[in-house]
């Protein structure tokens, strides 16, 4: 194999193991399929059998590539539903996104701006904003600080009966709002109600219309809709409640948020989600939208998606967006158009969340990285972002070595000093592995799951060209990699940990691993276990 190539693939190792999508088993303690293995899998299924989460749906987004997913437990555990990443789940605040690029596409259509009163739009709409204030605007709306309250005048969120577009359109009439325009930060599903309203109102359509004819279909996200049919609803993942002191949880009826459909009522995949996640970091020109975007031609064939998906916004406008509009005191975080934004590590972080039903989702944007992770978790405890991010911190790194090396030699440009150091340190690993005749690592016949008398279990896997020990630990450990141990050879089966101790595997006659001695103490494969 030529050296970049060697270079290429060890980069891709560094990864995921594999860059392909696949579904993980549904048995929470089943193992993936050997090279499948990676140190997320083995974080993530810990935390799902530790917190009793039924299942989850992740994808990692590089560009306009859909570089890894995966699907873990169960879509509905009483049927045995897998979970699979094309299970549809409900997406509950989320949606508010696609109701702000609605919102942005016919302020660049010209139909609307951003700074018109709400009631330009909307003949019907008289909140009573205190005396001096000025008109609400669609700006506000798009970044809650309009001074709304959070919801409409309705219980809908204790008795799930949400109400009509009349009867919404009635309650404004007694509506005040607790704070002025544009003095404050408070978010709000009623805001994001009227948006919807404005979007039929200029578009001429109903807001689930024009979001599947101008937002879906050009991203082909043809498993997407913000008014699930009987049919559609019967395909969602199953929402749970919370877990309670015994272990069970109970199950949540679907309900539909009727008038406040455009702030929680779309349902998607993970897949659909990674295609939307693609489109921010798009820089398509004004007239490959007009041309191809709303209301153009027809969307392309093609099973990735991403790439093949026509363009729905402009470059500028999709940074319009992601770009901060309103900072919260504090410093630490604000509003775009739609979105959240903040800071982690020196990065600008774009992102929104969903609850509703048992269903929760999250979405993450690292804009200079080109880097997206969807999470998707049909449990009221489930937390995606705590997947999300982990998800990101341990992928990320390698995603860009590998973007960084190869993009650098396909311009021309030599790579930069800190990348090809990284490049070349892996590539090094890899070419001072050990190999079978096949190529494969020749300390294959190690792998597998070990545990003590006690049931505390070890994995032995291949990460980054070395040999490691993954420790289960209860509750689980923070990040994925805080659980591995790098193993360095020293002898024939006998390898050196950090902190000096010694792992020695011992064979039986069959030559299989008949246990470790760890330090002084064994464990055993799990077959075998004492």
């Amino acid at each position: 194999m030529a050296p970049t190539s060697v270079l290429r693939v060890a980069l891709v190792l560094a990864l995921v193991g594999a860059l392909a999508a696949s579904l993980v088993g549904p048995g929470l303690g089943a193992a993936p399929a050997l090279g499948e293995t990676t140190v997320l899998d083995l974080w993530i299924e810990q935390q799902l059998a530790y917190r009793g989460l039924p299942g989850l749906a992740l994808a990692v987004v590089h560009d306009q590539e859909v570089v890894w997913s995966r699907a873990y437990g169960w879509a509905d555990v009483e049927a045995r539903i897998p979970m699979t990443t094309s299970t549809p789940f409900r997406m509950g605040s989320i949606t508010k996104l696609f109701t702000a690029t609605a919102v942005m596409q016919l302020r660049d259509a010209g139909k609307l701006r951003l700074d018109d009163p709400v009631s330009q739009h909307l003949s019907w709409f008289s909140v009573d904003a205190g005396e001096g204030s000025p008109a609400i605007t669609i700006r506000q709306l798009l970044t809650h600080t309009a001074g709304l309250p959070r919801e409409a005048s309705f219980p809908y969120w204790t008795d799930h009966e949400f109400p009509s577009r009349a009867e919404l359109i009635t309650s404004l009439a007694d509506l005040e709002a607790p704070f002025a325009p544009a003095t404050r930060y408070k978010y709000s599903n009623l805001g994001m109600a009227l948006l919807g309203e404005i979007v039929a109102a200029v578009s001429g359509q109903s807001y689930a219309d024009y979001v599947a004819a101008q937002v879906f279909d050009p991203l082909m996200m043809f498993d997407s809709t913000a008014a699930p049919t009987a049919e559609d609803r019967s395909k969602l993942a199953v929402g749970y409640m919370r877990r309670r002191g015994d272990g069970s949880r109970g199950v949540f009826e679907y309900y539909d948020t009727r008038a406040l459909a455009p702030a929680a009522n779309i349902v998607s995949t993970v897949e659909d989600m990674a295609r939307f996640a693609a489109l921010q970091f798009r820089d398509d020109s004004p007239e490959a939208v007009s041309d191809g975007g709303a209301g153009g031609a027809s969307a392309a064939g093609g099973a990735s998606g991403a790439s093949r998906a026509r363009p729905v916004l402009v470059g500028s406008t999709l940074r319009e967006m992601q770009r901060l509009q309103w900072l919260k005191p504090g410093w630490s975080s604000g509003r775009g158009l739609g979105f959240s934004v903040s800071e982690r590590d020196g990065k600008t972080i774009v992102s929104h969340g969903g609850w509703i039903a048992g269903n929760r989702s999250h979405l993450l944007l690292v804009p200079s990285e080109k880097i997206a992770v969807v999470a998707l978790v049909n449990a009221d405890d489930g937390q995606p972002h705590v997947f999300g991010y982990e998800a990101y911190d341990t992928l990320a790194p390698a995603l860009l070595s590998a973007h960084d090396r190869t993009s650098g030699r396909a311009s021309g440009q030599p790579p930069t000093e800190a990348s090809a150091q990284v490049a070349d340190q892996v590539a090094a690993q890899v070419a001072d592995t050990p190999r079978d005749e096949d190529g494969h690592a020749a300390w294959r016949p190690y792998f597998g799951l070990y545990a003590d008398p006690w049931e505390w279990e070890y994995r032995v896997l291949e990460l980054d060209g070395d040999l490691v020990m993954y420790s289960y630990s209860y509750p689980p450990a923070d990040g994925a990699r805080d659980g591995v141990t790098v193993l360095e050879l020293v002898a024939d089966h006998s390898f050196r940990m950090p902190d000096g101790g010694m792992v020695v595997f011992e064979f039986d006659d069959n030559g299989q691993v008949e246990r470790i001695k760890r330090r002084s103490d064994y464990i055993y494969p799990v077959e075998s276990r004492p």
